[in-house]
């Protein structure tokens, strides 16, 4: 089986790569960019693989809100353009996006599961929304993968450092950490997730699935726990979404539930994050 993978510098894809049962393609953006599908899919017509795996994603939050025809460009778009050559040659399309679809029920605090109404808040969670549909619309043959909180050791795209590794540099630094505490959310290690797609590809399982890692913690929580299970003796401060004045909103709450059995819980698989982190000898 010959597998398509963009977005294979990132995190996710990173993790990905070694472990899809297979063939790997892997061109690099200047190849494969989403943001010229002509020339995307004149790519997918000479490679003709039996999957496409899109890593691939404009994840930039904030800037989201002041550019939305970037976001759109590659979440929605080309997400289209991909799902239309997948579902013309009857090939599966694996697909992720993200807990921001939800967050418009500012008072929710049940975890949402796969068949609930979806509502961002900001222009990222719309333009993905929109490119789940679109793939819904175009192609019957998708895994469409919802995961919140990623982390992962091998890449970070062009986003920059997760969300662990900043809270890293910030307590190597020895600058104060002022951490938002009334979001929750459940952090994900790039390394359960990718070891999960795989296993939901082997299965043949087709449609919408949600996986996280186990539970959920606020933001302050999280970083919290990477202070702890690294060894280090920082304190992070607790703020409100309010305080910390992000350009682009939130999810107060965006803890997704599933139908399928729950990934380890997320503080495990940190603990075992840093251990690989430190195993590869990068200083807490």
């Amino acid at each position: 089986m010959r597998f398509l993978l963009l977005g294979a510098r990132g995190q996710l894809g990173q993790e990905l790569w070694p472990l899809l049962p297979g063939e790997v393609v892997a061109p690099g953006r200047g190849q494969a960019d989403l943001c010229r599908p002509a020339e995307l899919l004149g790519l997918l017509d000479e490679l003709a693989p039996d999957a496409v795996v899109n890593c691939a994603a404009y994840n930039f939050v904030d800037r989201a809100e002041a550019e939305p025809e970037a976001a759109f460009a590659v979440n929605a778009w080309g997400a289209r353009a991909l799902a239309r050559w997948c579902g013309r040659r009857g090939r599966l399309l694996v697909h992720f996006s993200t807990d921001h679809v939800f967050g418009l029920d500012a008072g929710r605090r049940r975890p949402y599961a796969e068949d609930e109404a979806p509502g961002p808040v900001g222009v990222y969670g719309l333009s993905k929304l929109a490119g789940e549909h679109l793939i819904r619309a175009a192609c019957p043959r998708h895994l469409i993968i919802r995961s919140c909180g990623l982390y992962g050791l091998r890449g970070t795209g062009g986003k920059g450092a997760n969300f662990v590794e900043v809270m890293l540099r910030l307590a190597a630094e020895g600058r104060p950490v002022r951490v938002v505490a009334d979001q929750r959310c459940t952090p994900t290690a790039a390394a359960e997730l990718a070891a999960a797609t795989v296993s939901l590809i082997r299965e043949g399982r087709l449609g919408l699935f949600h996986r996280t890692g186990g539970g959920a913690c606020s933001w302050h929580e999280f970083a919290t726990a990477v202070f702890e299970e690294a060894g280090l003796p920082v304190v992070p401060d607790p703020i409100t979404t309010a305080e910390y004045a992000a350009a682009a909103p939130r999810p107060a709450y965006s803890v997704l539930a599933s139908r399928l059995p729950p990934l380890r819980p997320w503080r495990q698989a940190l603990a075992e994050y840093l251990a690989r982190r430190r195993g590869l000898g990068r200083a807490a």
